[in-house]
């Protein structure tokens, strides 16, 4: 991995160019809360999926996670913040626009950034991100206590033991995960989401208890579809054909 200092911060990440026939139209994928480039995209094969269709694909570490800098105080994981290390990212590799898919939180970041710097966004994917990011903060805080918990087998909440379980798994630190959780809580209000003018995707699994409603979402924006994955949970619609397909047909439709 190569990195960057992004407001002070050093940011990880990787830059792959297409295996296919370039179509000159890079794509940067943005990771959810508790997991990495590699877990989130590399592993359930989207890197390879979009490369082979002829994407520049570029993946970053969030701060806090990966082999990005790991952070402890709240203020330092602002959804803001997060997404302006992701236009830093975009200034350093001297990308004036690209399509942004974010995943979970790393959708919210996309939305966020998509607002700030619409001129810089081609178009938005929202995966494992509904209506909550209009009217939900993020998971709860109780998964902020759970990283602080002294053991996984401290705890007997099934949402609180799943995602400690799942930062453990990817080896993450526990602190910052904390801090993340409590930092990241920003929402958009109809209002901001209605002035998303790109063409946005918003792509949910249809057995997702965490991420709200696509479709209620994809009312709110004047250019955007709800793609239902199904039968599939949060964790599980990430690497689904269905999503990927759906991507593939979105951004081959697209402006």
């Amino acid at each position: 991995m190569q990195s960057f200092v992004s407001g002070g911060v050093s940011i990880a990440y990787v830059d792959h160019p297409a295996t296919g026939p370039d179509k000159g139209e890079p794509i940067i994928l943005i990771h959810g809360f508790a997991s990495n480039h590699q877990v989130n995209w590399d592993n359930t094969l989207w890197t390879r999926t979009l490369t082979q269709d002829g994407r520049r694909v570029i993946l970053l570490d969030n701060r806090g996670h990966g082999q990005s800098e790991k952070l402890h105080q709240p203020a330092q994981y602002t959804t803001p913040l997060m997404a302006q290390d992701v236009a830093n990212l975009m200034d350093h590799l001297e990308i004036e626009r690209a399509d942004v898919m974010g995943y979970s939180m790393g959708a919210r970041i996309t939305a966020f950034l998509t607002l700030a710097q619409p001129a810089r966004v081609r178009s938005a994917i929202l995966g494992g991100l509904g209506h909550h990011l209009v009217d939900g903060v993020g998971l709860p805080l109780h998964i902020a206590e759970a990283m602080e918990a002294p053991t996984l087998d401290a705890l007997t909440d099934p949402m609180q033991r799943m995602f400690r379980a799942f930062a453990e798994q990817t080896k993450s630190d526990l602190l910052a995960l904390a801090a993340c959780i409590r930092g990241s809580r920003q929402t958009l209000s109809a209002d901001e989401v209605g002035r998303m003018f790109c063409p946005v995707l918003i792509a949910i699994g249809t057995k997702d208890e965490v991420a709200g409603n696509p479709h209620q979402l994809a009312a709110m924006m004047p250019d955007a579809t709800a793609l239902d994955i199904p039968g599939r949970d949060h964790n599980l619609a990430v690497g689904d054909k269905v999503y990927k397909q759906g991507v593939l047909a979105f951004l081959a439709a697209r402006p």
